[in-house]
């Protein structure tokens, strides 16, 4: 038994292999990998006689533009980080995968409607405020607008419309 055990071992198999012949090497050639090696200063020193070599700057803007050979910097192309103070902030910085889901129905107009006139009429109403055809005596300021100012007034900057 054993002498046809070690005959079945040496039985050669056919088999296909899909790899490229060039025992392991890699094509490369479609990875680019630009400007690897040197310093940034090195590359400048290369590129400053030869003007149609490039140095690739990975995805970092310029702050201005080249005008007759030399560079104009923009102040408006400067980024400019803004960071609120939270010393005295409560919240964490996070939301807990273990806060329950918020669910609540649309914002309707006549929620709107009763969330800010609501108790203006009724106080009115109750007080005697209004004349016969039910407009207040005593307007306030949100009464007295004009549709085309509320809308214009509700599109303008830093209102809660976007």
């Amino acid at each position: 038994m054993s002498k046809i055990t070690t005959l079945v071992n040496f039985i050669s198999k056919r088999s296909i292999s899909l790899s490229v012949p060039r025992e392991g090497k890699r094509n490369f050639r479609k990875f680019v990998i630009p400007n690897k090696r040197g310093s940034y200063i090195h590359k400048q020193r290369q590129v400053g006689p030869n003007p149609e070599l490039e140095i690739d700057k990975r995805g970092v803007r310029d702050t201005g533009y080249k005008l007759d050979g030399r560079f104009v910097e923009v102040p408006e192309m400067i980024p400019e980080l803004i960071v609120p103070d939270l010393k005295d902030f409560d919240l964490k910085p996070y939301v807990s995968y273990k806060s329950e889901d918020v669910i609540q129905s649309e914002f309707t107009a006549q929620q709107l409607f009763d969330a800010v006139y609501s108790k203006k009429i009724v106080t009115d109403f109750k007080q005697g405020k209004l004349d016969a055809d039910g407009l207040p005596l005593e307007p306030s300021e949100e009464e007295k607008l004009k549709p085309e100012e509320a809308v214009a007034r509700a599109k303008s900057t830093g209102s809660d419309i976007f």
